[in-house]
């Protein structure tokens, strides 16, 4: 495959910042650009950096936010004491800074940059890791998310003209916000993979949420159980999401890389490695080739170990991305594990790999429905894939 990639960075895009003691701390970003330009991707051939960051504007924003929403944030930006607890403004999710509304539109900003890159034809791919505030509503902060940059983005697409957009998600928790703005648009597909509602925020994310009466099929939601590590996610994954990709036909891929998947992770219960993730996102490149004749835009997400996961899954993302692939047994530069110490005074990860090489075998080589894995599949679809024109079951084995 030859790429062509665009990278959106800007130190200010550090300025979202909820405060100290907030998982969504900016010092993660920092780490995983700081590993990629020590690997040397930063300047690599096939890269090019995109900075300094315009933000999106408040007519950008209103075309997935409601106006009295935006100036709620506003009316917080500039006193943190102004708050709208209705619009989730406050909360220990989503505490008010000052500024907020700025960098927020700073990470719209920099998400609607790398689609226009793409759409221009001006790179393949272009990815944004300080983006990926999937669960911003409409009307509502949530999961701390102010404005959904992934959504702002989407509209502009579609306003340009595109007709069809893929929408990918493998964060660990249901890309709600994304859903809930494209419902009801059948020119939106939106897949999220995802650790069952019934153990994790935000509830959402059922099998049977397929989108809305005009557009049936076009939200695709496979929810696995906790404790759910490589082998079953990727068979998951791999079941699931080409064929549905296939069937729709996308113009552009979008995709959402929260790495909070991972086996470390603080705030969720699946337990994927680096080297699990690593292989979503060759998996997302070669369906952007396949599908959407290379035009893919790639943007961050949560991700709570900061040190151990983030750096080197987003690096591994950026070098994906970049047709520049690392080696998983590559050791980190010392570089890199020197600055670690001295910013955070602990050890870096030594290698770009947790040892794990896993290999899913194809679920339509057979499944259990008993198996809780194959279980989460089979209901993914059999609400979905008659809307697509899919067969939802190949022959089970027992």
């Amino acid at each position: 495959m030859s790429d062509s990639a665009a990278i959106v960075w800007d130190e200010a895009l550090r300025a979202y910042d909820f405060g100290p003691g907030h998982p969504l701390a900016p010092i993660r970003v920092q780490l995983a650009m700081r590993l990629a330009q020590e690997f040397g991707l930063l300047e690599a051939p096939s890269i090019e950096m995109l900075s300094p960051v315009v933000p999106a504007s408040i007519e950008q924003i209103s075309e997935v936010h409601e106006l009295e929403y935006i100036a709620a944030v506003q009316r917080a930006s500039l006193d943190p004491r102004d708050i709208d607890p209705a619009r989730g403004l406050g909360t220990p999710d989503d505490p008010a800074f000052a500024g907020m509304h700025e960098a927020s539109a700073l990470v719209a900003g920099a998400t609607l940059m790398a689609a226009q890159a793409v759409h221009s034809g001006r790179a393949q791919h272009a990815v944004n890791i300080a983006g990926g505030l999937h669960h911003a509503m409409p009307d509502s902060a949530a999961g701390f998310c102010i404005y959904n940059d992934i959504g702002v983005a989407i509209a502009w697409l579609l306003a340009q003209g595109v007709e069809r957009i893929a929408y990918i998600d493998v964060d660990v928790h249901h890309g709600d916000g994304v859903q809930a703005m494209f419902y009801d648009d059948p020119r939106v597909l939106t897949i999220s993979v995802h650790e069952s509602p019934h153990t994790l925020f935000p509830g959402t994310g059922f099998p049977e949420e397929i989108g809305g009466p005009g557009a049936l099929g076009s939200a695709v939601n496979v929810a696995l159980p906790a404790g759910t590590g490589d082998q079953g996610w990727l068979r998951a994954f791999h079941a699931v999401v080409p064929d549905v990709l296939e069937a729709f036909a996308p113009q552009v891929i979008v995709s959402q890389h929260g790495c909070d998947t991972h086996l470390d992770d603080p705030l969720a219960h699946l337990a994927l490695t680096v080297d699990g993730q690593r292989m979503s996102y060759e998996a997302i490149h070669r369906w952007a080739h396949r599908y959407a004749e290379g035009r893919w835009i790639a943007v961050g997400g949560g991700g709570y170990e900061w040190v151990d996961v983030v750096p080197r899954a987003w690096t591994h993302l950026i070098a994906e991305a970049a047709g520049a692939p690392i080696d998983p047994q590559q050791a980190t530069p010392e570089a890199f594990q020197s600055f670690v110490m001295t910013t955070l005074g602990r050890p870096a990860p030594l290698r770009m790999t947790d040892g794990s090489n896993p290999w899913p075998k194809p679920f339509d080589q057979g499944f259990d429905p008993s198996n809780p894995v194959d279980a989460a599949v089979l209901a993914t679809r059999s609400a979905v894939y008659p809307h697509l024109g899919l067969v939802a079951d190949p022959d089970p084995w027992f």
